[in-house]
């Protein structure tokens, strides 16, 4: 019987060989299942991470930073890309903390570490170990980054800067007591102004301390009553060798002195953050010791020092060190615990956000749900009839308070016209025209002069007060007739 092809597309295995013959299409089908080999998952994808890491150790990748994201665990995520492709890069806390400057969305950089693939998500990704901008170092992006910042703040503005005083007594120096800064500072001190006290503070002006000695020195400084300035001195050197004085915390503590601050960094071209925060820049540390002491002279020579930093030379040898041991088994275990760590990391990082998602959104439902309630009790809230309760009684207080002014306005317009009728019918303004009321020696009103006799005494009360007198003489008039009418008839009669 002839073999061909089945209806769905395999070999019919079902098929009759000749009688004595081998079946040939069951060894071969035979033949394929023993080859056959079939991956899981995870061992695929652990097979392909050793090959990768092993082959891609040491590399150096450039492109721009995208989707830049620091996770709370000091992990720094991003996203390496070019016109035609792109890579997920992940720093992990150790790294990301030894970067002299902040990667920023869209900046060119070249990022050295080894490729690795992240199991849980079957991505290719770069393990970073540093990262270095492109056009420009770290330290001087870091220079400009934190230059930007402070001035948006506001510590370069003029106005905030303090003028030194005309005659300092005595000055604090904080610089290295080995160098040649302190030796030409005093020996300028000694022949302009030999009066002037100097104090040194010594400390470290270059390294990884040497900005929280610089920073102790200035708030020890300021707890001196007897000092007037403060000068920051250092020879001139590389940007690596003035980082200390480009430190944030540097720049704030020159901002937060009391006293005024005199920053002498480096030489004439050499600027620092402290020289942008500082009251007074000097060029050298000898200009410095110049307008400390009240000299305008010109600078004679400028200080040159050049020095190799230490920890260069150090992360050169430990380089070195580390291509030496990736060769070797131990150094080869080591990366792959070190690896495993930190995709444990990374999967707790993404564990993380997603917990925060949730409990994002949990927190947003459980704030509406307050703020219903609220809205239900403010409607119900017995204080607002309170306050609107208060407001009628200070309406109706109010309005009390106008009715009572007003009952005493007319009260007093009534007492008034009153008092005018009063004053209309009293005697005493009868008296205030002239007239006089007479009394007797008890006290009664004479209205005749038949009340009184010679000899009598008598009081008479005026307007404005009363006298007392003695009657001498009485004279009587007929009632209805004139005294002067009386006198004539009787001058008539006697005629």
């Amino acid at each position: 019987m002839a073999i061909g092809p089945a209806k769905s597309g395999h070999y019919n295995r079902d098929v009759h060989s000749v009688p004595g013959k081998p079946r040939q299409l069951d060894l071969l089908f035979k033949e394929c299942e023993t080859t056959r080999r079939v991956w899981p998952v995870h061992a695929l994808v652990e097979q392909l991470q050793r090959r990768v890491e092993a082959e891609w150790m040491d590399v150096w990748v450039e492109g721009e930073v995208s989707n830049l994201r620091a996770a709370p665990s000091g992990h720094l995520y991003f996203t390496l890309k070019d016109a035609e492709a792109q890579l997920p890069v992940v720093l992990f806390r150790r790294q990301a903390g030894l970067l002299r400057f902040r990667p920023e969305e869209g900046i060119q950089v070249l990022v050295r570490g080894r490729v690795s693939v992240y199991a849980q998500r079957g991505q290719l990704q770069l393990v970073g170990e540093t990262i270095e901008p492109l056009g420009a170092g770290a330290l001087q992006l870091a220079f400009e980054q934190l230059r930007e910042k402070l001035k948006a703040e506001g510590l370069f503005d003029a106005g905030r800067k303090r003028a030194l005083p005309a005659f300092p007594r005595a000055v604090g120096i904080v610089t290295s007591p080995t160098g040649a800064v302190i030796r030409d500072f005093l020996q300028i001190v000694e022949r302009r102004h030999a009066q002037l006290d100097v104090m040194l503070y010594p400390v470290t002006v270059q390294g990884e301390s040497a900005p929280a000695e610089i920073v102790a020195a200035i708030e020890d400084l300021n707890g001196l009553q007897c000092l007037d300035l403060i000068v920051l001195a250092r020879g001139g050197g590389s940007l690596e060798d003035l980082a200390a004085f480009n430190s944030e915390k540097v720049a704030r503590a020159i901002a937060g002195s009391n006293l005024p601050i005199i920053s002498a960094i480096g030489h004439e071209t050499d600027f620092t953050i402290a020289d942008f925060v500082a009251d007074l820049r000097a060029p050298t540390p000898s200009a410095a010791a110049e307008l400390v002491t009240g000299a305008l002279h010109g600078i004679g020579e400028r200080l040159a020092e050049q020095r190799e930093r230490l920890d260069r030379a150090m992360r050169y040898q430990l380089l070195r060190a580390r291509r030496h041991l990736d060769a070797l088994a131990v150094e080869r275990a080591q990366l792959r615990v070190t690896t495993m760590l930190h995709r444990r990391a990374q999967r707790l990082d993404d564990l993380t956000d997603r917990m925060d998602v949730a409990m994002g959104e949990k927190l947003r439902y459980q704030q509406r749900l307050i703020a219903g309630y609220g809205s239900a009790m403010l409607r119900h809230d017995p204080r607002q009839r309170l306050q609107r309760a208060r407001e009628r009684l200070a309406f109706s207080r109010e309005k009390l308070d106008r009715l009572q002014e007003q009952g005493a306005q007319r009260l007093r317009m009534r007492l008034a016209a009153l008092d005018a009728r009063l004053q209309t019918l009293s005697p005493l303004a009868v008296l205030g025209r002239g007239y006089a009321l007479v009394l007797d020696a008890e006290g009664q009103l004479v209205r005749s002069a038949s009340q009184v006799a010679e000899g009598d005494c008598v009081t008479t009360r005026l307007h404005d007060g009363r006298f007392a007198s003695r009657v001498e003489s009485v004279s009587r008039t007929e009632p209805g007739v004139a005294p002067a009418l009386k006198q004539k008839k009787r001058r008539t009669r006697a005629k």
